[in-house]
Order: C-alpha cells, then structure tokens, then sequence
C-alpha cells in the first residue's frame, strides 16, 4: 500500500477541532475507501472486505447527499479537492 497517496486536506489543527463535521468524515472516509481499494488489489476474494468497502462507500454517499442539500458551495469544494465523482441525483 502507498501511504502518500493519502489525502490530508483538512489541515493538523482543523483535525482536532471539527472531528464530526460532515467535511471531516467525508475525507476519513474516503481515505479508507482508498486504503481498502488498494488492498482488494491484491486480495481479490476478501468478501468481508469487499462488504465493509460497500457500507463506507454508502456512508459516503449519505453525507455527501446531505451536504449537497446543505450547503452547496462547501459540497463543491469538497468533491474537487478530493477528486471524486459527483453523485447522481434521482
């Protein structure tokens, strides 16, 4: 695994701040959706991996979707400092 690839985009003190805001979880989030991608790499047939993946990447989703609601501005910093898809919208 590359540990650089990472993202930090909230900064040392911010961290220690704002641990439940939804820009906070989003990026966690979305480092351990990185994390265990890269592990699914190379283990192909971990199922309980693959499953926590699916209720991250849920959990993701529902943030993002509440934030978009929200607060659209901060919604569309968030998607493009960590350089993922904007979700669709039903």
């Amino acid at each position: 695994m590359v540990k650089n690839s990472f993202i930090s985009v909230i900064s040392q003190e911010e961290k220690e701040e704002n641990r439940g805001s939804v820009e906070f979880q989003v990026v966690s989030f979305t480092n351990k959706i990185r994390r265990l991608t890269s592990h699914l790499k190379f283990h192909r047939k971990d199922y309980l991996s693959q499953r926590g993946l699916r209720k991250i990447l849920g959990k993701r989703q529902r943030l993002l979707s509440y934030l978009s609601k929200k607060n659209k501005v901060r919604y569309k910093e968030l998607i493009s400092q960590l350089d993922i898809r904007e979700s669709k919208t039903r």
